[in-house]
């Protein structure tokens, strides 16, 4: 028997067995804050429920898995038959389908449906964030489909159904289904009017024949596909499905996966369609208009996966640093890793009641929020998105050489924090789409300071943070190459006035007098040490 040389003492227990819905005092409140009161004790025991299920051991050890056995594209099968098909880890299948059953693809069918799921997408995703994907683009497809009556009244059933019903089959056969997109290709990206794939029409109504391709495709083997190709008439949507309606498969060739620097679980592949039978969704022509109500939607998933992110990010740091002792004492309690870890707990709660607030908005859909969500949902991508990565680096640095090494889930976090900030429209794209909607619809301005003066008054930082944006915003001089400063200012004036209405003083307090008054360095941990940093990172501490 080997001696032994020594006992292992001072490390953090794993934060596992806990309720990551009820630990999330902000995503709490604001559940509690937007949702109607008659809605609200059902939202919490859903939310409870799912909380206690995406802490467990055995979800965490799914993630894990799914993260660590990447999809494997299949083109032919034993025979030499092209079936292009991705293989996936059991643990992926049980992420998805816990995500589906527990209403994460149904906002559109109840109810407060927007919120529920806006909270509920925030928990669930901090297991794994790769199978929010096809969550995502599900959920986001119903309103582009709504373009066409006919294809919503087919589809939408299926696609907020909370049966997650796997392979590929004819979609009537299916109790659920799963949406992907397609828009970005080889000589376009973000610029889809560039796209060269070609829709001709077939003698059906409605119907087309693709030939061209996509450079990347999200969630190839979802069950159908919204995609944009150059009709006869201009840049058009349709539904491209994986099987036709006779059991056929449809012509979708997977040419190869995307090997990413994160979303390891999750497959993106290039795709060829030649002779790929399609739909049309809307009238030609007005593609962009068409999947814009998709792309919308996603844009706000990228907002709350960011969120989602970094209160997973900030909970590991403050629990390793409640459990840790070093120099005679907690982390936790040292004045510099306070400072540190309130730091990091702001950025968070600010992106989750801001990433709240806008899933409100949708649930309310009047045309005042819709008004105000054509500047915010941009200016939330933008910033929160790019919020992720330094607080996902800080909050590893916190666990020193143990958040570098992969057993900690770090770097699992790290590798993935870009990523919300790239997809959907990286960050000049959504800089220039809120300068669009500023020249456009000054309505979406007037909601948007309507918005803001709600918390007029109660801060003379934020007073002061407002009347310099108004400055910045009557000054059109090359208003296009300072976009991004003025992006982040209406987003951080947004979070602020948030902030000072619905969280204790001590986050208000904290978040406007570094973010706001400027009292603040470049790093995290830069916090003034006047503030009471104790409550701040208390709050944040994941123990329900």
């Amino acid at each position: 028997m080997a001696a032994s040389t020594h006992t292992v003492t001072n490390q953090a227990p794993p934060l596992v067995g806990y309720d990551v819905f009820a630990a999330d005092r902000a995503l709490v409140e604001a559940v509690e804050r937007h949702l109607d009161p008659q809605l609200l004790d059902e939202a919490r025991d859903e939310l409870t429920t799912l909380g206690r299920t995406t802490g467990s051991a055995q979800v965490q050890e799914w993630g894990a898995l799914a993260n660590e056995n990447p999809p494997k594209l299949r083109t032919h099968d034993r025979y030499g038959n092209r079936v292009d098909e991705v293989d996936f880890h059991p643990a992926w299948h049980r992420l998805l389908g816990k995500g589906v059953s527990a209403g994460l693809t149904a906002a559109w069918s109840r109810p407060g449906g927007h919120l529920r799921r806006a909270a509920g997408f925030i928990v669930w995703t901090q297991a794994e964030a790769g199978h929010g994907c096809p969550l995502s683009m599900t959920h986001a497809a119903v309103p582009a489909l709504r373009a066409d009556p006919a294809l919503a009244a087919e589809w939408e059933p299926r696609l907020t159904s909370t049966v997650y019903d796997q392979g590929l089959r004819p979609a009537a056969q299916k109790a659920g289904v799963l949406f992907g997109m397609g828009m970005t290709e080889k000589q376009g990206g973000s610029d889809v009017r560039a796209n060269t794939t070609e829709a001709r029409p077939l003698a059906e109504d409605g119907t087309y024949e693709l030939t061209g391709h996509k450079w990347f495709c999200s969630a190839p083997m979802s069950d159908g596909f919204l995609v944009l190709a150059q009709a006869p008439g201009g840049l058009t949507c349709f539904l491209v499905p994986r099987v036709l309606a006779d059991g056929t498969r449809n012509v979708f060739r997977i040419q190869r996966l995307k090997d990413k620097l994160g979303n390891r679980s999750n497959a993106s592949g290039e795709v060829e369609f030649d002779g790929t039978w399609g739909r049309r969704v809307g009238d030609e022509g007005r593609g962009v208009r068409t999947i814009i109500e998709m792309v919308s939607a996603t844009r706000l998933d990228c907002v709350l996966g960011a969120a989602s992110l970094m209160r997973q990010a900030v909970a590991q740091a403050v629990h390793h640093s409640a459990h840790r002792e070093a120099f005679g004492g907690r982390l936790i309690d040292k004045p510099l890793m306070r400072n540190v870890l309130a730091d990091l707990a702001l950025e968070s709660e600010a992106a989750t009641t801001l990433a709240m607030r806008l899933a409100a908005a949708y649930d309310d859909g009047g045309e005042e929020e819709r008004a105000f969500l054509r500047l915010a949902v941009p200016a939330a991508k933008y910033w929160v998105t790019k919020r992720c990565t330094p607080v996902a680096v800080e909050a590893l640095e916190c666990l020193g050489g143990n958040g570098y090494v992969e057993e900690s889930g770090m770097p699992r976090l790290l590798r993935e924090s870009p990523l919300n900030s790239i997809w959907e429209g990286a960050g000049n794209v959504q800089a220039l789409d809120l300068l669009r909607a500023l020249q456009r619809e000054p309505q979406a301005l007037n909601a948007f300071l309507r918005e803001v003066g709600l918390a007029r008054g109660a801060d003379h930082r934020l007073d002061g943070a407002i009347k310099n944006l108004l400055a910045e915003l009557a000054d059109l001089d090359g208003i296009e190459a300072r976009a991004r400063r003025l992006v982040e200012r209406i987003a951080l004036v947004l979070q602020g006035s948030l902030l000072v209405r619905y969280a204790p003083p001590e986050v208000a307090d904290a978040f406007c007098a570094s973010r706001l008054g400027g009292d603040w360095g470049s790093a995290f941990g830069t916090l003034p040490h006047s503030l009471d940093l104790a409550t701040v990172v208390e709050r944040a501490r994941p123990v329900s």
